[in-house]
C-alpha cells in the first residue's frame, strides 16, 4: 500500500528553489490524490532504518502537519480526516511510528514520539487505541536504553496532548510509577533519566490524587529533589521547571518539604550554572505569585488566619530568601541593556524581589535598605547598578508611609546620578527607578507629594537632559516621564507641568527624530508619553496641543510620499503611521472634550480624515489598526457631520469587519462601527444592512476569534439605539443570535480566563438588548419586543443563579431589567413579578457598595414600579 518518498523528501529539502517548489508539489498533489497511501508512505519512511536522517524526520514533520494545525478550524477539520480514515491504513501507521521508537537514530525517535502523541490526542478522546499506554509501559522495562528513553519522551508528550479526565487513574499511577523510576538516581543512563525528568514535568496535571497521598507524594519529592542534584546540567534544569510547576499546580501541599527546597533552590542560586539557576529563582518567583494572589482574593476581610489558605511562606524565608536575591542583583551582563529579550540571573532576582516585595509589603524594606546604602556609591558600577535595581524592585508592595522618606532621600541623589553616573547601566536603571516612583508614589493617591515647586524643575530639566543619551538610557527617561504626567492627572484645573509643556513636547519630537531612535522601543517610547502628556494636559494649554495637529499631520503626510518601498521598509512606515494616528487619536479626544477647542479643531478635520484614507490606501489587503481608532475619535468628535465621510470610508470599514486572520483588526472596525453609530444616529441608516448583514455572518464563522463575539453583540445595541425602530428588519436575526449565544453563557464551569470572557460576552449581549429596548422606546413598534421578553427575563435569572457575574455585567443586568420595564411598561410589570430572581436580584443590586449599580437598580425600581402600577 506505501510508495516510495525518499527522493521527493530529499528534493523538498533541495538549496535549489525550483527543485525544491517541484517537490512540494507532488506531496502536495500526492496527499490530495490518496490520503492514506500518502500517510502510509511517511509512517514507513520514518520507520526505515535504510532511509537518510534527514527524510525520515521529514516525513515525521509532514506526518505530524497532517494531524495538527495552529487555527482552530483547521485543526477540527483534520482531526475529522484522521477520525474518518480508513482503519486498515490508520494500524499500519500506528505500527510503524511504534516501531520507530526503538530506533537507533535519535532524531527518528524523538519524531514518532511526537507523532503517536497527536494520534494519542485524537484517539484516546474517542475511546480509540487502547492498547497504546500498555503498550509503552511495557517498553519502559525493556533495554535497550534508547527505546526507554524514547518512550518516556512519548509519555510526556502524551501527557501534553490529553486532558486528564481521558485517562484512568490506574493507568495514570502506572505512568506515573514508570516515569518517576526512570528518573531516580538508580538509572544509569543519563538521556533516561533526562527524558523521565521532563515526561514528569508534562505528567504533573495527572497527578492530584497521587499528591493528595502522603506517602506518593513524599516519594515524587524526594525524587524530584535529587534530580536536582544530578551531575548532568539539563538534569538539574529539568528538575527545577518540575518544582516550579509543583509550586504552582500544588501549593497547598508543599508545607513539608519548604526547607529542603530553599536550601537546594539557594545552593543553585548560588553555585550553578545559569539554566539552572534561573529555574531556582523561578521557584520563589512563582511561589510569590501564588501567595499575591491568595491575598488579593481573600483581601483585608478575614479574621482569624486559619481560614484562608495562604500558608506565608515567603513571610517566613525572608530573613534568607532576600540576602540571596541581594546577592544575585550584581551579577549583571556587560550588555544587557541593549538587547530586548536579555534575562539573567540579576534580572530574574530583581523580578523576584520585585514579586517578594508586593508579597510581604513593609516587611522587605528594612531587609534591603542596608544593601542599597552600602553599594549605591561604591567604585563599581556593579555595586552602583545592583543597589538603584534593588530600590526600584521594591517600590510597589510596601506602603507610601514607608517608602516616601527614602524616596526623599534618594530623589536627589538619583537625579544627579542620572546625568552624571560614567555607566550606561547606571544610568538606565536609575531612570527606570524613577519612572517606578513617580508611577507608585506620585499622584492623587499619596497624601505628601514627593515632588514639590522646588525640585519639580530640577526633575524635568534631569528627564529631558537623559532623553538625549543612548537610546536604552532615553527610553527609560520617556518612561519616566510619562508616569510623572500621568500622576498630575487628576490635579484640577492647573498642573505643575504647564509651564514646561512647550519644552517637554519639542523634546519629545526632537527624540522621534533621532537617527537611533528605532533602538530600544525609543520612538515607540517617546510617543506613548507624548500621548501622555497630552492627555494629562488642562485647558490652560490647550492652545499648545492646537498647534502640535498640523505638526503631527505633516509628519503623517510625510510617511505617505509615495517612494518603492521594500517589505522591511514599509513595516518600518506602517509602524510609524500606527504611531502617528495613535498621537491624533489622543489629541482629537483632548481637543474634542470641550467646545472651544473642539469648534477650533474642526477647521483641521478633513485634511486628517483625508490622511487616514490614504493611510488606509496604503495597504492593499488590511485595515490600519491605528487609524481606524482615530476614526473612531474623529467620529466621536464631528458628531452628525461625520455622514459626509462615509461614502468614502465605508469600504474601509468593511475591510475591517471582514479581516478574521488579524481578529484584533476586527474587534477594533466592530467598536468604530459603534463610535459612527452613535455619531451619526439615523444618518448611519443607508449603510446599516451591509453592517448587519456583515456582522450576522462574522458571529455564525467558526474561523473568527471568539474574543470579537462580545463586542459584536454591544454593536447591535448601538445600531439599534441610532435607527430606533428601522432596527425591526433585523430584530429577528439579531435576536436569535443574542438567544443562542445567551443560552450557551449560562450554564458555564470552568477555568479563570473562561468565566471571565463568559462575563464579557453576557455583557455584550446585555448591551445588545439595552441598546433594541431604549431605540424602540415610544415607538408604536414596541409590541414587537413581547414576544422577547420572558426569554430575556429568564437569562437574567439564569446569570443571578450562577453566582458569578463580575460587577460590569451586574450593573449592565439590572439596567436590562430596567429598561424591559421602561419600553414595554404594563406588559413587561406582570412578567417581571412572575420572574424567578428580579426581586432578590434588583434588592441585592440596591445595597450594593458600588455606587454605579446602585444608581442603575434605583432606576430600574422605579421603571418596574412604574410597569406594576399601570
Amino acid at each position: 500500500m506505501a510508495m516510495e518518498v525518499t527522493q521527493v523528501l530529499l528534493n523538498a529539502q533541495s538549496i535549489d528553489g525550483a527543485v525544491r517548489k517541484n517537490a512540494e508539489d507532488s506531496l502536495k498533489q500526492f496527499q490530495e490524490q490518496n490520503l492514506p497511501v500518502f500517510l502510509v508512505s511517511l509512517s514507513g519512511e520514518l520507520a526505515n532504518e535504510e532511509k537518510p536522517v534527514e527524510t525520515r524526520k521529514l516525513a515525521g514533520l509532514v506526518l505530524k502537519n497532517a494531524l495538527d494545525a495552529k487555527e482552530q478550524h483547521r485543526k477540527f477539520e483534520l482531526v475529522q480526516r484522521w477520525l474518518s480514515l480508513d482503519g486498515n491504513a490508520k494500524s499500519q501507521i500506528k505500527a510503524c511510528l511504534l516501531k520507530t521508537l526503538t530506533s537507533l537514530v535519535s532524531d527518528a525517535r524523538s519524531t514518532a514520539s511526537q507523532v503517536i502523541a497527536k494520534v494519542a490526542g485524537i484517539e484516546l478522546p474517542h475511546k480509540q487505541w487502547p492498547e497504546l499506554i500498555g503498550s509503552l509501559l511495557s517498553n519502559v522495562h525493556q533495554l535497550p536504553a534508547q527505546a526507554k528513553q524514547a518512550t518516556l519522551e512519548t509519555l510526556g508528550y502524551l501527557c501534553e496532548e490529553v486532558s486528564p479526565d481521558v485517562i484512568d487513574q490506574d493507568q495514570v499511577n502506572k505512568i506515573l510509577t514508570a516515569v518517576v523510576q526512570g528518573m531516580s538516581s538508580s538509572e544509569g543512563n543519563t538521556d533516561v533519566r533526562l527524558a523521565a525528568t521532563r515526561a514528569l514535568y508534562n505528567a504533573l496535571g495527572f497527578a492530584q490524587a497521587n499528591f493528595s497521598n502522603d506517602m506518593e507524594r513524599d516519594y515524587i519529592m524526594r525524587v524530584v529533589c535529587e534530580a536536582t542534584l544530578s551531575p548532568e546540567v539539563r538534569i538539574r534544569q529539568a528538575a527545577f521547571e518540575c518544582l516550579v510547576s509543583i509550586s504552582s499546580t500544588y501549593y497547598e501541599k508543599l508545607a513539608p518539604y519548604i526547607q529542603d527546597i530553599f536550601n537546594i533552590t539557594a545552593k543553585a542560586v548560588r553555585e550553578d550554572e545559569e539554566p539552572v539557576a534561573l529555574q531556582a529563582i523561578e521557584f520563589w518567583s512563582s511561589i510569590c505569585d501564588e501567595e499575591i494572589d491568595i491575598l488579593e482574593e481573600y483581601g483585608g476581610d478575614f479574621t482569624g488566619d486559619s481560614d484562608i489558605p495562604c500558608f506565608y511562606f515567603i513571610k517566613q524565608a525572608l530573613p534568607a530568601l532576600v540576602p540571596m536575591l541581594l546577592e544575585t542583583l550584581l551579577k549583571q551582563e556587560e550588555d544587557q541593556d541593549q538587547d530586548e529579550g536579555a534575562w539573567n540571573i540579576a534580572m530574574a532576582g530583581g523580578t523576584c524581589l520585585g514579586l517578594v516585595a508586593r508579597t510581604v509589603g513593609d516587611d522587605i524594606v528594612p531587609l534591603v535598605v542596608p544593601f542599597i546604602e552600602e553599594n549605591i556609591s561604591k567604585q563599581d558600577w556593579r555595586q552602583r547598578e545592583g543597589a538603584t535595581y534593588a530600590f526600584g524592585s521594591i517600590l510597589e508592595g510596601p506602603s507610601p508611609e514607608k517608602l516616601i522618606p527614602l524616596v526623599n532621600v534618594a530623589l536627589t541623589f538619583m537625579l544627579s546620578a542620572l546625568t552624571k553616573d560614567p555607566n550606561s547601566h547606571v544610568k538606565d536603571t536609575t531612570a527606570w527607578t524613577l519612572g517606578r516612583i513617580f508611577e507608585f508614589l506620585h499622584g492623587s493617591v499619596v497624601d505628601s507629594p514627593i515632588i514639590s515647586q522646588a525640585n519639580c524643575q530640577q526633575i524635568i530639566t534631569v528627564l529631558l537632559q537623559s532623553m538625549k543619551d543612548t537610546p536604552n538610557v532615553a527610553e527609560k527617561a520617556c518612561g519616566a516621564l510619562y508616569f510623572l504626567a500621568q500622576g498630575y492627572e487628576e490635579m484640577g484645573p492647573s498642573s505643575p507641568l504647564t509651564p514646561f509643556f512647550q519644552e517637554i513636547v519639542q523634546s519629545l519630537l526632537t527624540v522621534t527624530h533621532r537617527e537611533d531612535a528605532g533602538e530600544s522601543r525609543l520612538r515607540t517610547a517617546a510617543y506613548e508619553t507624548l500621548n501622555e502628556v497630552v492627555r494629562c494636559s488642562t485647558d490652560e494649554t490647550a492652545p499648545l496641543v492646537l498647534q502640535l495637529v498640523p505638526v503631527i499631520m505633516m509628519e503623517l503626510h510625510n510617511t505617505l510620499e509615495g517612494q518603492k518601498l521594500s517589505s522591511d521598509e514599509r513595516e518600518k512606515q506602517s509602524e510609524l503611521q500606527g504611531l502617528l494616528c495613535g498621537c491624533l487619536q489622543v489629541i482629537i479626544q483632548k481637543l474634542g472634550a470641550s467646545e472651544p477647542t473642539k469648534y477650533v479643531f474642526m477647521q483641521y478635520a478633513d485634511q486628517i480624515m483625508g490622511l487616514f484614507l490614504r493611510v488606509f490606501a496604503c495597504r492593499s489587503a488590511t485595515v490600519h489598526e491605528e487609524a481606524m481608532l482615530a476614526i473612531g475619535a474623529l467620529a466621536y468628535a464631528t458628531g452628525a457631520d461625520f455622514a459626509k465621510y462615509m461614502p468614502e470610508f465605508y469600504r474601509y470599514l468593511e475591510m475591517g469587519l471582514q479581516n478574521f486572520e488579524e481578529y484584533q483588526v476586527c474587534a477594533v472596525t466592530v467598536g468604530v462601527v459603534g463610535d459612527i453609530s452613535r455619531a451619526l444616529e439615523e444618518k448611519i441608516v443607508p449603510y446599516c444592512d451591509s453592517i448587519m448583514t456583515q456582522l450576522l455572518k462574522n458571529l455564525s464563522s467558526n474561523q473568527l476569534h471568539r474574543s470579537v463575539k462580545p463586542p459584536i453583540f454591544s454593536c447591535f445595541g448601538d445600531i439599534a439605539l441610532a435607527v430606533g425602530e428601522y432596527f425591526e428588519k433585523y430584530l429577528m436575526w439579531a435576536m436569535s443570535a443574542l438567544q443562542s449565544a445567551a443560552e450557551l453563557s449560562t450554564h458555564i464551569a470552568g477555568d479563570d480566563e473562561l468565566v471571565e470572557y463568559t462575563n464579557s460576552l453576557r455583557n455584550g449581549i446585555l448591551e445588545a438588548y439595552s441598546g433594541i429596548f431604549q431605540g424602540f422606546k415610544n415607538s408604536p413598534k414596541t409590541q414587537l419586543l413581547i414576544p422577547y421578553a420572558p426569554h430575556i427575563l429568564q437569562f437574567l435569572d439564569g446569570i443571578y443563579m450562577e453566582k458569578d457575574m463580575d460587577d460590569v455585567v451586574m450593573k449592565t443586568a439590572i439596567g436590562v431589567l430596567g429598561d424591559l420595564a421602561d419600553t414595554l411598561g404594563s406588559h413587561a410589570g406582570s412578567m417581571i413579578q412572575q420572574s424567578v430572581s428580579s426581586k432578590d436580584f434588583l434588592n441585592e443590586c440596591l445595597s450594593s457598595e458600588d455606587l454605579m449599580i446602585k444608581e442603575s437598580a434605583e432606576w430600574a425600581k422605579l421603571a418596574i414600579s412604574r410597569a406594576i402600577s399601570v
